[in-house]
């Protein structure tokens, strides 16, 4: 198989790095890709965005198997040009992609699915939002409705700083914002390989949104993550899979619009049980650069087989006994304001554990430079999380970035068994 992976973050880094290492897969280009996929596999130029550029480059390269990476692409119908010029393709078609692309939406469908979530009320003007902000009370989530590369949702007790946040996402055009009850518990992610019908869990994963160690400072687009959950109730896959994923898919091919690529299922273990936070409908990052450390079943069959409706023949996944965890490592003045041109030193100097590129970008005279806000995703596999997270740590501290910073506590507390699911 020759494959096209769309994107140029550390997620694509990781699908593109897993996808070399499956044997059916002879070539994979990455497009636009970045300075670290550049070294295991060929780079295109094009606009992720512009769906007949992407689908043009398919058909040029002639590829089995186009994987979308980001949101933006899908919601924009990357996957829908690709499938029309005959290509398979690993993503949801715009019309599904709303599932991420508005969360009035989604919403509509776990109502709809009669899926587990949390109370919201949508609103579309400041009086509304203030109604919406005493009738739930604190803790306030506010949430943007369209897409906001993970940092469009505020958790606050400060009433005055939830009313802001809600300002800013009315004051785009066609603003909505989701107001919603608060939900206690610890949270989880689980990522579902779906082809319209048949739905293939992965195995569990933690990220950590919040910029700073403790979960403290605003929200990011993700600063670590690690996997399996050993402290997960027993049977939570299968339960979210019947309770959640599986409604949700039949519901959509239900409406005309079939769920092909991957259902994000963010989760809150609350008192009550599993509650979704969000629908994504591509690979979360950084979890998923975690998660495909312990995939040992090729994932270029699995995609492919997705992408054609081939779920239901695939075996059981396998997976490493190993546990995995990802640190992120961010730019000076992430997320409000991350400084870029900073030279990157000491990746050849990384040992047990790997690097994968994001925001980097490469200079005239071939020095490594940070280009945007999360620029490193240290990832590292041990017997336990105290030993991957002293890899990656130790990894962390040979790479020379100015002015970086990343969290010191990612998956701290479950390390130390400290995670309880309330009741």
């Amino acid at each position: 198989m020759k494959i096209l992976v769309i994107g140029s973050g550390a997620r694509e880094h990781a699908l593109v790095r897993a996808l070399t290492h499956d044997p059916a897969v002879d070539a994979v280009i990455a497009a636009p890709g970045n300075p670290g996929t550049d070294v295991v596999a060929r780079t295109e130029a094009v606009d992720a965005g512009d769906p007949d550029a992407v689908a043009a480059l398919a058909r040029e390269h002639a590829v089995d198997l186009v994987v979308v990476g980001p949101e933006a692409p899908l919601v924009a119908g990357v996957a829908d040009a690709v499938r029309a010029v005959g290509i398979p393709c690993f993503g949801p078609g715009a019309d599904a992609a709303r599932l991420e692309g508005s969360k009035a939406f989604a919403k509509e469908v776990m109502a709809s699915a009669d899926v587990p979530t949390a109370m919201a009320h949508v609103c579309t003007t400041e009086d509304e939002l203030a109604e919406a902000l005493d009738a739930l009370g604190a803790p306030h989530v506010v949430k943007d409705d369209g897409l906001a590369a993970g940092k469009g949702v505020v958790v606050t007790e400060d009433r005055e700083e939830a009313m802001a946040h809600g300002r800013e996402c009315l004051a785009k055009e066609g603003g909505r914002v989701l107001v919603e009850e608060f939900l206690d518990g610890p949270e989880a992610s689980l990522f579902c390989i779906c082809d319209g019908e048949s739905v293939v869990p992965l195995d569990l994963a933690q990220d950590f949104k919040r910029v700073y160690d403790g979960d403290e400072g605003p929200n990011t687009g993700g600063m670590g993550a690690y996997t399996p959950l050993a402290w997960a109730p027993d049977g939570l896959v299968e339960q979210v899979v019947e309770r959640i994923a599986r409604p949700v898919v039949a519901e959509m091919g239900l409406r005309g619009t079939p769920f092909v690529g991957v259902l994000y299922v963010g989760l809150a273990l609350t008192s009550r049980g599993p509650r979704v936070i969000e629908f994504n409908v591509r690979f979360g990052d950084p979890e998923i650069q975690a998660v495909l450390a312990r995939l040992e079943t090729p994932l270029g069959g699995l995609l492919h087989a997705a992408a054609t409706g081939g779920l239901r023949e695939q075996p059981p996944l396998r997976w490493s006994p190993q546990v995995a965890t990802t640190v992120v490592v961010a730019a000076h003045g992430y997320p409000a304001a991350p400084r870029t041109g900073d030279v990157i030193d000491g990746l050849d100097e990384v040992t047990d554990a790997y690097v994968l590129q994001a925001g980097t970008t490469t200079g005239e005279d071939g020095t490594l430079c940070s280009a945007g806000g999360r620029v490193l995703s240290v990832v590292a596999l041990g017997d336990d999380l105290t030993q991957a997270r002293e890899r990656a740590y130790a990894a962390v501290e040979q790479i020379s970035l100015d002015g970086s910073h990343h969290r010191s506590d990612i998956a701290l507390r479950a390390a130390r068994g400290e995670i309880r699911v309330p009741g």
